[in-house]
């Protein structure tokens, strides 16, 4: 098995982004003329707390941001992420849309629940009640809203006895009640205090939080939280808190089975899909245990990284709508939504990171864009598919401190004058024009990881066209519409340069964006080519690597080999993921000793077409350096 690096927490922690453009006052509202870091020292003096664990427990929720005033994927506002209780809304998951098997040999239609919402503690008005401030004030103001986190820890401290330690005040403060996720949060925080963190924030200011080496809680006790029974030892790493929820399998009314497939063995993983679930945790995970729906392995809480498994690793998932990628993938769903909320707390991005690099390691899973797939990235099985593929986790999720967090950050080449760049704009100052957040139409600017492709070298330019998901239309730029986006972390073949614009191979086209020297968007990178070799142009895409007819054996159907509409130009470049041979996983229901992997000849070479990952046959295409 391959050996992985230890998650680098405490170097992510300490890298400072340049200062970013927006410094505005919260969106909606006048902040006020306190200076964040300064607010920090003063509410702790205010209310007792020391300041290093306030600064500590706000990095851990918010990385000191204001977000505009906008809230968290789980209804959280300002730097230390106070909860509106009364913002919970009912939610189906987004991925009850199309078929989450992916697999028309066996159809699978999703009963969409719509489930009651369980308002998890409402901070945002118990602080309110603390410090007299209006919550629509603590919304909007990061200095109220300080002041007001500061009075809440203070208020958890008095009543759990108070003394001279802090971590059950810390454990108790995002509002939920697992005895593990307390404590797991709790030991984060006291984590960051020992390693330290410096970062510029999202209205300019420069926080640094000095490091305290050798810093130990005060309290050996557990923290007087609740505990949750599990009739499994789930499969997480030690350093997050997880608890196993199990998710349905057993025969459904119509003569199926829900829902996911169990398999006998150890399967072949390639891939970790990152998911968001466009509602809430606790709806996630009550929506898991219905067999009628759909399923995935692990589920990550928001506001404290707490973590629910639902399935074995080695048994398959219905999360992804391509039943190839589901047979050899692990599913992770997020708390949130792609869209209505602005930001992941870092608690989130850190037990999700943790959580990522412990699985890579069991499985051997390289860290890299090619592996670590978003479900936007996974593409359609047949041309039909390909519309209806989902868009989460979006363009708000980090992907370059998700990678920092894991090891495995996302440098430049050494080799200036390499043939493929590896997108990385500054996730801070990035800030690209969307539509479709609200019914008002814009998006509010704020941070994203994605690049806009334009036809020619212009601003003015057209999006360039992706004839799967608009075969009738142009690429838009909303926000749920990737046709036309490329995002951080993954790789593509430079085809020119142009001024202050780079362009490179994308959808069988030249697609460039904007990437001035100054501020650059794009990084060198290494890695293999794939081109068409000659006299086999165009190449067909597919959607999956399916065996040839006769690699099945008698009983087990052959599955169609189906191209997608896209096809690869001769004189074009791609970047190479992975090489396979060619593989289907057949599912027979609930007997686990009938399932059956077909293995054929054909090798296929998965590359980085468009913003999705798709595949070409080995025999049509030769591989080159970059």
């Amino acid at each position: 098995m391959r050996r992985l690096p230890g998650i680098a927490f405490a170097a992510a922690l300490t890298l400072a982004a340049p200062a970013p453009v927006w410094q505005a006052p919260p969106y909606g509202m006048a902040a006020s003329v306190t200076p964040l870091r300064e607010a920090f020292t003063l509410a702790a003096r205010e209310y007792g707390v020391p300041e290093r664990v306030l600064l500590a427990v706000s990095y851990m929720e918010s990385r000191w941001d204001a977000n505009r005033g906008l809230p968290s994927v789980a209804g959280g506002y300002g730097p230390m992420h106070l909860v509106d209780g009364r913002a919970v809304t009912t939610g189906g998951h987004r991925d009850a849309e199309g078929d989450p098997r992916g697999d028309e040999s066996r159809p699978y239609r999703v009963m969409v629940r719509d489930v009651a919402p369980t308002p998890p503690e409402d901070t945002l008005r118990r602080a309110a009640e603390l410090t007299g401030t209006a919550p629509e004030v603590l919304r909007t103001d990061p200095a109220a809203n300080v002041r007001a986190g500061a009075a809440l820890l203070a208020d958890h401290h008095r009543r759990l006895g108070g003394g001279a330690g802090w971590y059950a005040a810390v454990a108790h403060y995002p509002g939920r009640g697992e005895t593990g996720a307390g404590r797991a949060f709790a030991d984060a925080v006291y984590a960051t205090m020992r390693t330290g963190a410096t970062r510029v924030t999202d209205t300019g200011e420069r926080i640094v939080l000095p490091p305290t080496p050798g810093l130990a809680p005060a309290e050996t006790g557990t923290p007087a939280l609740r505990r949750m029974p599990g009739a499994v030892t789930p499969d997480c790493p030690r350093e997050i808190s997880c608890e196993w929820i199990p998710a349905a399998y057993r025969r459904t009314k119509n003569g199926g089975h829900g829902n996911h497939d169990r398999y006998d063995g150890r399967r072949q993983i390639d891939y970790i899909v990152i998911h968001d679930g466009e509602t809430s945790y606790d709806a996630m995970t009550r929506l898991v245990k219905d067999p009628d729906y759909l399923s995935w392995h692990y589920t990550v809480r928001s506001a404290d990284g707490y973590v629910a498994q639902h399935l074995r690793c080695d048994d398959i998932g219905w999360h992804a709508g391509n039943w190839y990628f589901n047979s050899r993938s692990i599913g992770i769903e997020h708390e949130g939504y792609l869209a209505k909320g602005a930001w992941f707390t870092e608690a989130m991005y850190q037990a999700s990171a943790r959580l990522v690099a412990y699985l890579a390691g069991r499985y051997d899973i390289p860290l890299d864009r090619a592996h670590i797939l978003g479900h936007d990235n996974v593409p359609g099985t047949t041309p039909q598919t390909v519309r209806g593929m989902h868009q989460d986790p979006g363009p708000y999720w980090d992907w370059a401190h998700y990678f920092e967090l894991l090891g495995h950050p996302l440098t430049a080449a050494r080799n200036q004058d390499a043939r493929s760049v590896i997108i990385r704009p500054d996730y801070a100052v990035n800030q690209p024009y969307f539509t479709g957040c609200a019914s008002s139409g814009d998006c509010l600017p704020r941070s994203a990881a994605s690049v806009w492709l334009h036809s020619a070298p212009s601003e003015e330019a057209p999006l360039v066209r992706d004839v799967g998901r608009h075969p009738d239309d142009d690429s838009t730029y909303s926000v749920y519409d990737h046709a036309a986006r490329a995002s951080t972390g993954q790789r593509y073949a430079l085809a020119g340069r142009e001024g202050d614009w780079t362009a490179i191979w994308y959808l069988g086209q030249k697609a460039w964006f904007h990437d001035p020297a100054d501020a650059p968007v794009s990084v060198p990178a290494s890695g293999r080519l794939v081109t068409p070799k000659p006299g086999r142009s165009p190449v067909r895409l597919y959607g999956r690597a399916y065996p040839e007819a006769s690699a099945y054996p008698r009983g087990v159907s052959a599955q169609q080999v189906v191209p997608l509409q896209y096809s690869l130009p001769a004189g074009q470049f791609y970047s190479l993921g992975l090489t396979t041979r060619s593989s289907y996983l057949r599912s027979a229901a609930t007997a686990t000793v009938r399932h059956r992997v077909v293995r054929g000849d054909a090798r296929y070479r998965q590359i980085q077409f468009g913003h999705r990952v798709m595949f070409v046959r080995a025999a049509d295409v030769q591989v080159v350096s970059s």
